[in-house]
């Protein structure tokens, strides 16, 4: 048997006003209504509910009964109300995230994840770092609603792609290497063409490590790649130790580390490092078109 929520609304309102003419003015119906709302739910558990009295009526010994279960029910449909509402309007919930070891440097993706928070302090953030092949396979299987990918996988069937920045790339140094002196003068990339590079693996950043070969060979070389890391942090490890040099985004910088120099790049017109959002063109989660909202706001602000 199934009970009307408004019946028991009804009920309880008449048990604790005790006058058919208070409940009604505070359900905001009229008399005949109310009265018909508790015959029926009389008739549904089959006792009498209310005791009609000269002035006034009360709960019977099965009424009371009821009343204690029946404000506990209704609190807690008022709770399961108030968390739909708040879902559907993307204030509760979960929201799983990705990003790559490079994206997570860069100080947009800290931020913007912190803002989210702090507007949407109802719904659960979940971090997952991952190369982009990893995080796309994750996004296509739902296991994440969002990932700060650097390559362009806009055209993989069934993911969406928001561009959020581009970041300039530097060149990184072994400390004492002949060309790391003059920090503060952009070095031509054509004085790389007889360096040895260490690249990050292509199935880690396909973007960034496409997008390095690509200006190489547009000045006029191919790197040598002497050495391939699994992530862009053990690729620093590796420049420190002298075992050659690397491009990089800037923001990898933050990072620090002793044994290396930074410098600027030029004549190497499209090497950038672009961040791009992904999500699944079928995911229309309220919180997850909040999460892009925000980014389009927060980037609007940095650029």
């Amino acid at each position: 048997m199934e009970i009307d929520l408004r019946r028991l609304r009804a009920f309880v309102a008449l048990a604790e006003e005790g006058n058919v003419t208070r409940a009604a003015e505070r359900l905001g119906i009229q008399q005949p209504p109310l009265t018909r709302l508790l015959r029926g739910l009389e008739a549904d558990l089959g006792v009498l509910l209310m005791q009609r009295l000269p002035r006034g009526i009360r709960p019977t010994e099965a009424g009371k009964a009821l009343l204690e279960e029946a404000r506990v029910i209704l609190v807690r449909a008022d709770a399961v109300e108030a968390i739909v509402r708040r879902a559907a309007q993307g204030e509760q919930g979960r929201l799983a995230v990705g990003f790559t070891s490079s994206a997570a440097l860069h100080p947009f993706v800290p931020v913007v994840l912190r803002a989210f928070r702090e507007r949407r302090p109802g719904v659960s953030v979940i971090l997952e770092e991952a190369g982009t092949v990893e995080l796309v396979d994750a996004l296509l299987h739902e296991q994440l609603d969002a990932a700060f990918v650097r390559s362009p996988v806009g055209t993989i069937p069934g993911i969406a792609v928001d561009d959020v920045l581009d970041e300039q790339m530097l060149v990184a140094l072994p400390a004492g290497h002949p060309l790391a002196i003059d920090i503060d003068q952009a070095l031509p990339l054509s004085d790389l063409a007889r360096e040895a590079f260490i690249f990050y693996r292509r199935s880690s950043g396909p973007g960034l490590y496409d997008s390095i070969l690509a200006a190489c060979r547009e000045t006029g070389f191919s790197p040598t790649v002497v050495q391939e890391a699994p992530r862009l942090p053990a690729t620093l490890s590796l420049v420190a130790a002298g075992l050659g040099i690397s491009i990089v985004p800037a923001s990898m910088r933050r990072l620090g580390g002793e044994g290396i120099t930074y410098r600027a790049l030029k004549d190497c017109a499209g090497l950038s490092a672009p961040l791009h959002l992904a999500t699944r063109k079928d995911n229309r989660a309220p919180a997850l078109m909040e999460f892009r909202r925000l980014v389009q706001r927060m980037r609007q602000d940095h650029s």
